[in-house]
């Protein structure tokens, strides 16, 4: 409990300073400053709920990826949710018709769905965690072809740049519309993520032991899909890739609570929102010709991080 309150403490502070800071930071009391209000209510304040509800659903997303599959290394593009997710989207940019407003956030959701029914449908008859993951390596490998031979295909150069540059992974430019989008499928992932927690600590004790508690393999595997699907979906429909953060937090605030996937999911949803929060801010501080990229920022974060956590398996199991 004190560690979501000092969480939800940390949000409430850094949430207004990002509505504030960008290239031209703006004073809200400062009526010399044209169109300041604007900003704030219309460009800025969007953008910063994005983060925070992204974040939050890859957060928690990664927290139940690992406690599902009892691995650390876990994280949601695993199941090929994430990039079945890009392929719709890549699509819409392939045909020319992501202009067309609700159409890319509907195709992107479109993905997701079909990725979580495949992979729903293939594991989903025994509920083994190593089929089921299996599957979701599939259904990745098969979405990131598809989006590679869509890039290789696409009809001209610039319908080549607005694909690459989406899958970098932004909520630059966002409005309330993709607000809207993004957090009641987010709200509802996550709602379905915290209800199995319990489930996934009976899990942590083996299958066949999980099995003898009551735990329906079946339903957990429809339940696990249905919610990382929902918050994965929602957070490409509206910011691209954006990778790492269901890896790490799981990781950073692990030694804050008990080890139990339930007493994880909560502050994992926190610190995810935190994490893209400040990251998003600082992407936009950075005295860079053009804004570094949101996906970008988190990568390079990320990929020092896991190294570091590979490493660290290494000494361990020495």
């Amino acid at each position: 409990m004190r560690l979501n309150l000092a969480l939800l403490l940390a949000i409430a502070v850094v949430l207004p300073l990002s509505l504030l800071a960008g290239r031209v930071w703006i004073d809200p009391l400062d009526s010399t400053v044209p169109h300041a209000a604007a900003i704030l209510a219309q460009l800025r304040l969007p953008r910063a709920l994005l983060a925070v509800i992204v974040g939050a659903g890859l957060g928690g997303a990664g927290a139940a990826m690992q406690g599902y599959l009892r691995n650390p290394l876990a994280d949601p593009g695993l199941f090929g949710i994430a990039p079945a997710a890009a392929f719709g989207a890549v699509l819409t940019l392939f045909l020319g018709m992501a202009a067309v407003p609700f159409v890319l956030p509907a195709a992107a959701l479109a993905g997701a769905a079909g990725a979580m029914a495949l992979l729903a449908l293939i594991a989903g008859r025994t509920g083994g965690i190593a089929l089921f993951t299996l599957a979701g390596l599939m259904i990745a490998s098969l979405a990131g072809t598809l989006t590679s031979l869509a890039i290789s295909l696409s009809p001209n150069p610039f319908a080549t740049s607005e694909i690459v540059t989406w899958l970098m992974g932004a909520i630059a430019d966002r409005s309330w519309a993709d607000v809207a989008v993004a957090a009641p499928l987010t709200a509802a992932g996550l709602v379905i993520l915290w209800r199995i927690g319990p489930l996934l600590d009976a899990l942590m004790l083996g299958e066949q032991a999980a099995l003898s508690l009551g735990v329906e393999a079946r339903r957990l595997v429809w339940q696990i899909v249905a919610g990382i699907g929902l918050v994965v979906g929602a957070g490409v429909a509206v910011a691209g890739i954006v990778g790492f953060v269901g890896l790490m937090v799981p990781h950073l605030v692990r030694p804050f609570t008990d080890r139990r996937p339930s007493s994880l999911l909560v502050p994992s949803a926190l610190a995810g929102a935190l994490l893209v929060l400040v990251a998003d801010t600082a992407c936009r501080l950075l005295p860079l010709a053009s804004e570094l990229r949101l996906g970008i920022a988190l990568s390079l974060l990320g990929a020092p991080f896991f190294l570091a956590l590979l490493l660290r398996m290494r000494r361990e199991l020495a």
